[in-house]
């Protein structure tokens, strides 16, 4: 029998270390490393890397010529929510493995019950596999959302090999696992939860799911920063990672997708939690502006584009005299280096004096920006608030700011300023260059007044 060799792997990161460290190597957390038994991959048939039930031995798989690979395609299964479909590309792809993450009570559970009781619909069955909660306190949660049904099942259970076991048996046409932090393999001594373990039970579970044409969900915990808790190579294993922003305090919960191998990155899919689950929200522009208020210096509205979605959102400034002995800067929703580089710009380019003024930004709602399009609407937004003039509530704002203090194009204006006209807005300010565009491309369907702007000084006169 081959030696038991031990190392030390963080918690955080999943660096590996011979010995223990305070500091990780890698991610530069303290106290994360955790000493794990390595299991030699081959040594002898107990210890040999466990195959997904289901997979060929190995040599049986040979090299095809790409011109003759059957491609059966894409077919998407709905979620029966748009808002869920449109974070996934249209609709579940057979075999894929889905990761999705957000902090602890934001609606994961919740969304994929709601879900899994429609994708089995006319489908087939549909396992839920519980390793933190028992099946009868499931049985409560579908109660309370009005979920019915004779194709879900429930299996309140922790060890992998079990799983699978069921799953051979029961022939499910998708699968969740809530969550990877609870699974563990028996083929390894690690406790549950441990690098090691999270990264050999989500690989098996890829495995499985390409070979057995099943869609998997993993429900996975996130740490205080916010990231899936376990090594990183757990999100490269998977086909979709998906984040819930917003927090559980917020009425409103934000589904975006950073990763889809079938799809666009950085969709947004918008819910609002309420008694009887997660409702999708059809416009979301109308409802971020529903209680922007008239007349208030320091507030503008954005044209965002996130995915395919372009969306209207108030952005907040406040600027007041500093009585410390450093001004502070603060920024929610949108990167706090990215709003100090443009406050220097506006004391070296505009000539405002914002040294010893404390300045914060908020973005209405919750949600997060980080798109270069939004520079414009801080600009406005600091000047307006400065200033203490309003700037007209009937007016849109979008472009980025160079260092020079010029005003740069940006990509899908066209669409921006249709939803902003759905919304019944009168005027956008926007690039020079992004009008000229528009005036040559729509020839007058654009109703909404075009204002172009070439430098920072431009957009102080016009507001």
């Amino acid at each position: 029998m081959a030696k038991t060799k031990t190392a030390f792997f963080c918690q955080e990161c999943g660096f590996r270390s011979p010995k223990w460290l305070g500091k990780c190597n890698g991610c530069e957390a303290w106290n994360t490393l955790v000493e794990e038994t390595i299991v030699p991959v081959g040594a002898d048939a107990d210890s040999g890397r466990w195959i997904a039930v289901g997979s060929k031995a190995q040599g049986e798989n040979k090299p095809i010529p790409l011109d003759k690979i059957e491609v059966s395609g894409e077919a998407r299964t709905p979620t029966g929510s748009s808002e869920f479909d449109r974070v996934l590309g249209g609709g579940v792809v057979a075999g894929s493995v889905i990761l999705i993450g957000g902090d602890p009570g934001i609606g994961k559970s919740t969304l994929i019950l709601q879900s899994l009781n429609h994708l089995g619909k006319g489908r087939g069955k549909v396992l839920y596999v519980s390793g933190e909660e028992s099946a009868a306190q499931i049985r409560l949660r579908a109660d309370r959302l009005s979920i019915q049904s004779d194709h879900l099942y429930v299996l309140a259970e922790t060890a992998f090999e079990e799983i699978i076991a069921h799953a051979e048996n029961l022939k499910p046409v998708a699968i969740v696992v809530d969550s990877i932090q609870t699974v563990y393999t028996r083929r390894m001594s690690s406790a549950p939860g441990s690098v090691s373990q999270i990264r050999e039970v989500a690989a098996q579970l890829m495995f499985y799911a390409k070979r057995s044409n099943v869609a998997i969900f993993i429900i996975g915990h996130v740490t205080k920063e916010g990231a899936i808790a376990g090594p990183r190579v757990l999100e490269h294993i998977v086909d979709c990672v998906l984040y819930f922003e917003g927090g559980k305090d917020h009425a409103y919960r934000i589904l975006r997708g950073v990763k889809n191998r079938f799809g666009a990155i950085n969709e947004l899919g918008i819910f609002e939690m309420k008694g009887v689950g997660l409702v999708e929200v059809e416009n979301p522009s109308g409802l971020f502006l529903s209680e922007r208020p008239k007349d208030a210096a320091g507030s503008v509205v954005v044209a965002t584009q996130e995915g395919s979605r372009p969306m209207l959102v108030e952005l907040q400034a406040l600027v007041s005299s500093s009585y410390l002995g450093s001004a502070r800067r603060m920024a929610l929703g949108v990167d706090p280096n990215r709003v100090s580089l443009l406050l220097a710009i506006l004391e070296k380019r505009a000539g405002l004096h914002l040294g010893d003024q404390d300045v914060f930004v908020n973005v209405v709602s919750g949600i997060q920006m980080n798109e270069p399009a939004i520079d414009l609407g801080i600009i406005a937004a600091v000047a307006s608030s400065f200033r203490d003039r309003p700037i007209d509530p009937e007016t849109i704002v979008f472009g980025e700011v160079g260092l020079a203090g010029e005003i740069r194009g940006i990509q899908k204006a066209a669409q921006r300023i249709r939803e902003a006209e759905k919304l019944g807005f009168k005027r956008c300010i926007l690039p020079k260059r992004n009008e000229t565009q528009l005036r040559e491309e729509e020839k007058g369907k654009i109703k909404i007044e075009l204002v172009g702007v070439a430098q920072i000084g431009d957009v102080l006169e016009v507001i």
